[in-house]
């Protein structure tokens, strides 16, 4: 019996097929992958700018009397926005016949990719490869719409923002992949924003652990869902650009990127957040549960909570302090404010003008410094530090928003970032 051929997903975002030029572009890179003698399974998302449309429509259709808010049945805003994608695999299936790869498309559904019940966010539970794997045999290969699946009520489920990235990941695991190459409009993993610090450098590779961290605090290469899923099952990501040759940046293991790497690369990137918040509450009651009696309201609010620091008690009251992000301050005010007597505080204080900048890297479980080092490039800049947290491979600050720009250039100086 032949060996199989390796197999590899590629996956194009909304900028790579903006029109049928650039799927036509996107679909001469996976005839030359499939020259070099893959199967390939390609995700796409949907068009860039028709799932913003689509969203638009549904609300629209959904509004209330006068234009009030828009309620709407969110296995019906599924059936709507998934078509984005749907359109997309039509197109580059046919794109990709007409230059010889022979190719077919795939819905989610098709797949099948299996989710929960929670239409619009959609958790991935299986995928049955079966089907995909007797295609393969026939020398056929997948175009595959990203974003969707079915859920349990056997109705087309969304996965939420970032879906497509995580839905060519979890191809990637079930298909037991060779890679899974995300293009998109950067030529990869940067060590911060170039168009805030033009010095910024790309990355040859970088571990998991360290991708995660910088998506969660800001970098918008990857989301964090596709990265979770990537270090969970081990798929190797490459992330490239679809208008410009290179090598990319590669996401890995550890062990993939070099002992020597590692111990000459302390810091690897710097993140940041602009629309960030922060909250203090101001004489709470020190006593067992407050901590409970405050985040629980916040959490059944559907606030994200970030950076908490609660200060030193004094005469039975203490100081806590939380970061969320801008957008969901008003949200935390009001369940502060319904919570006040549970909570037994004197005021909340809210500033609106605030941003999170943080440093990660693998180096710092082994080098001892990293956080003097950033706290002193700061106050040479006279940027003044409001919060701070840290684990074992970042560490973040909150400051004045104002500082943003001055604190991520003074950073990437002070670790080196822009060194060959």
């Amino acid at each position: 019996m032949p060996r199989p051929n390796p197999r590899l997903v590629m996956k194009f975002g909304g900028t790579s097929v903006r029109d049928l030029a650039r799927i036509r572009n996107a679909a001469e890179k996976v005839r030359a992958e499939v020259e070099r003698g893959y199967d390939v399974a390609v995700v796409v998302s949907a068009m860039a700018g028709e799932t913003n449309k689509l969203v638009g429509w549904v609300r629209e259709a959904s509004a209330g009397p006068e234009g009030g808010a828009a309620f709407y049945d969110a296995r019906e805003y599924d059936a709507v926005v998934a078509a984005g994608e749907q359109v997309t695999s039509g197109l580059m299936a046919l794109t990709l016949q007409q230059i010889g790869v022979p190719a077919r498309s795939w819905q989610g559904w098709q797949a099948p990719l299996r989710t929960n019940a929670a239409h619009g966010a959609a958790r991935i539970e299986a995928i049955d490869t079966d089907a995909l794997d007797r295609k393969f045999e026939e020398g056929l290969h997948a175009v595959i719409a990203g974003f969707q699946g079915i859920g349990p009520d056997g109705r087309i489920a969304t996965l939420g923002r970032g879906g497509s990235d995580t839905s060519a990941v979890a191809f990637a695991a079930a298909l037991g992949a060779e890679r899974c190459d995300i293009y998109t409009d950067v030529d990869g993993v940067y060590t911060t924003d170039p168009r805030m610090e033009p010095r910024a450098r790309r990355l040859d590779r970088i571990s998991y652990e360290e991708m995660l961290e910088l998506a969660s605090l800001g970098a918008k290469v990857l989301q964090t869902r596709s990265v979770e899923l990537a270090m969970r099952y081990r798929v190797r990501l490459r992330v490239l650009s679809s208008f410009e040759e290179g090598p990319g940046t590669l996401v890995c293991d550890e062990d993939e990127i070099g002992e020597d790497s590692m111990e000459s690369r302390v810091v690897s990137g710097v993140a940041f957040q602009r629309d960030e918040a922060k909250v203090t509450l101001l004489g709470v009651e020190d006593r067992p549960g407050v901590a409970a009696a405050i985040f629980g309201p916040l959490a059944e609010a559907g606030v994200n909570v970030d950076m908490i620091v609660q200060n030193i008690s004094e005469d039975g009251r203490t100081d806590m302090t939380f970061s969320t992000s801008e957008d969901d301050l008003p949200k935390a005010l009001k369940a502060l404010e319904t919570a006040r007597e549970t909570i037994g505080m004197r005021e909340i204080v809210s500033d609106r003008d605030v941003a999170k900048v943080s440093v990660v890297g693998i180096g710092m479980r082994s080098h001892a410094g990293v956080a003097q080092k950033m706290f002193a490039a700061l106050a040479r800049e006279g940027v003044n530090i409001k919060v701070i947290t840290t684990s074992e491979i970042k560490v973040s600050v909150l400051i004045d928003r104002k500082y943003l720009e001055l604190a991520v250039r003074a950073l990437h100086d002070a670790f080196g970032l822009h060194a060959a």
